[in-house]
C-alpha cells in the first residue's frame, strides 16, 4: 500500500549553504539625541501637623561606681643612631577608679 503525497507539495528537497557575505555596522547611528518636550506637573500635598507641646527632663545623678582597669606598657631608654643602647620596659596595670577605694585581696599590704 502506498503512501500518495497530494500536488502540489514537491518532495524534493534541494539547496546550499553558501559563503555569507560581508557583514557591516553601517546604517547603525553612532549619536542618539533624546528630546523633552514637556515634563507633567506633580503636586504634593500634607495633612496639617498638629505640634503638641513635649516636656524634657534631664538630670545628673552620680555616676555608677566602677574600676577600670588599663594594661600599661612602657619602654624607656637609650637609643643611638637607632640601635638600643640601654632599656628599661615597664609592664603592667593601671587603674582608674571612681569607687570608694576598698582594696581587694592582692592590693592589702602588711599584717
Amino acid at each position: 500500500m502506498g503512501v500518495s503525497i497530494p500536488q502540489p507539495f514537491d518532495t524534493s528537497i534541494s539547496g546550499s549553504l553558501g559563503s555569507v557575505g560581508p557583514v557591516t555596522v553601517s546604517g547603525i547611528p553612532d549619536t542618539f539625541h533624546i528630546d523633552v518636550d514637556k515634563l507633567p506637573k506633580i503636586q504634593l500635598s500634607l495633612d496639617p501637623i498638629d505640634i503638641k507641646p513635649l516636656e524634657l527632663t534631664l538630670k545628673l545623678t552620680e555616676l555608677p561606681s566602677q574600676r577600670t582597669h588599663l594594661p600599661a606598657d612602657f619602654h624607656v631608654g637609650l637609643s643611638i643612631l637607632g640601635m638600643d643602647v640601654m632599656c628599661v620596659r615597664l609592664c603592667g596595670e593601671a587603674q582608674m577608679i571612681n569607687e570608694p577605694y576598698r582594696p581587694n585581696p592582692c592590693e592589702r599590704c602588711g599584717g
